[in-house]
């Protein structure tokens, strides 16, 4: 089968996969925005490209505005104050339970030497004829 239009010939060969294509029409509705095809039949088809508005592919802008950069920063500027705040409190915390239980040792310490019993040995000769093992339980301490 040959056409001529003007000074150009065209031909299309005839079989039934080219009828179809030649014959299919496309039509886009104004009202939703979709593409039709409507076969050599008369049925409507939707194309799949436009079916669902997840199957578009959104690009990210190149350039975002002042406005929005700016508050950004601030906004990545607060949650960075409000993160070394809970971290000073953490630490905080963690330096008085640390010094509480130093704090809690030391009069323990105290307390115990001040429950023990001890014995003065007012007499220096004694320590003389004592045993060594004897001499090694011997503590000396300030007495006043």
């Amino acid at each position: 089968m040959t056409q001529e239009i003007g000074d150009v010939e065209i031909s299309h060969v005839s079989t039934s996969t080219s009828e179809q294509a030649a014959n299919t029409i496309m039509e886009i509705d104004d009202d939703a925005n979709v593409i039709h095809n409507e076969c050599s039949k008369g049925v409507l088809r939707k194309s799949k490209s436009g079916r669902w508005s997840s199957a578009v592919v959104k690009v990210k802008p190149l350039k975002s505005s002042w406005e929005r950069k700016m508050r950004l920063k601030a906004n990545l500027e607060n949650v960075k104050k409000m993160q070394q705040e809970v971290r000073n409190k953490l630490a905080a915390k963690k330096a008085a339970k640390i010094e509480a239980r130093k704090e809690h040792e030391r009069r323990q310490k105290e307390n115990e030497r001040k429950a023990e019993i001890v014995q003065v040995i007012k007499n220096t000769e004694k320590l003389k004829k004592t045993k060594k093992k004897q001499l090694r339980r011997i503590e000396k301490r300030d007495t006043t």
